[in-house]
């Protein structure tokens, strides 16, 4: 398993591994907060999303379908959709130097420094991963540090991409200095206590 060099970026990766793993048969066509879309979904727009990082960094193949269309039928096992794009995320960032100033990203504004840029790929795997686990019943992996951590580069980033990349966010929204998870998801438009709808 290669690691980025980056330690935000190599928290999130485990945490969206881990869920991963913990999804049951039975798991894969439950909702989820992405309203549009089940377990599998998220997957896979997760995995795009972490290929096109790598491929904005070093000019390689990007995903194989559009990561904001994801079909919700995966080809093979999810470790053969998931570990790739985790390899390739990780490698390209590790290319990347602390205090580089342009740093291509597939979002808007396309450049940023290093350090948002990897705070970005971060808080795209750290977040889908807890949309999966809620969704599959599973423990949270989005701890009070790693939303913290996560925090700045959502301040930055997430209102140019808001009705695309990210919800409206939710009001009042917790304070990040005593609940920096609540926090950081209604600033994305999640509730942290969002519960799956039963069968």
């Amino acid at each position: 398993m290669t690691t980025s060099k980056w330690d935000l970026l190599d928290q999130a990766h485990a945490a969206l591994r881990s869920v991963a793993v913990g999804i049951t048969a039975q798991g894969w066509d439950r909702p989820t907060p992405c309203d549009r879309w089940n377990v599998t979904q998220v997957l896979q727009h997760a995995a795009g999303d972490q290929l096109a990082y790598a491929s904005r960094l070093t000019g390689g193949p990007g995903p194989a379908e559009d990561p904001f269309q994801p079909s919700g039928v995966l080809s093979g096992t999810p470790a053969d959709l998931l570990e790739p794009a985790l390899e390739a995320a990780a490698q390209a960032f590790a290319g990347v130097a602390p205090g580089t100033a342009e740093v291509a990203v597939p979002l808007p504004p396309f450049t940023v420094t290093a350090e948002t840029a990897v705070g970005a790929a971060a808080l795209d795997a750290a977040v889908h991963a807890w949309d999966i686990a809620v969704a599959t019943g599973q423990s949270s992996p989005l701890t009070p540090e790693l939303a913290s951590a996560l925090r700045p580069t959502a301040d930055l980033l997430v209102e140019p991409l808001r009705g695309f990349a990210f919800g409206p966010a939710l009001t009042p929204a917790p304070d990040p200095a005593t609940d920096p998870v609540a926090s950081l998801l209604a600033h994305l438009g999640r509730t942290a206590d969002w519960a799956r709808p039963e069968a």
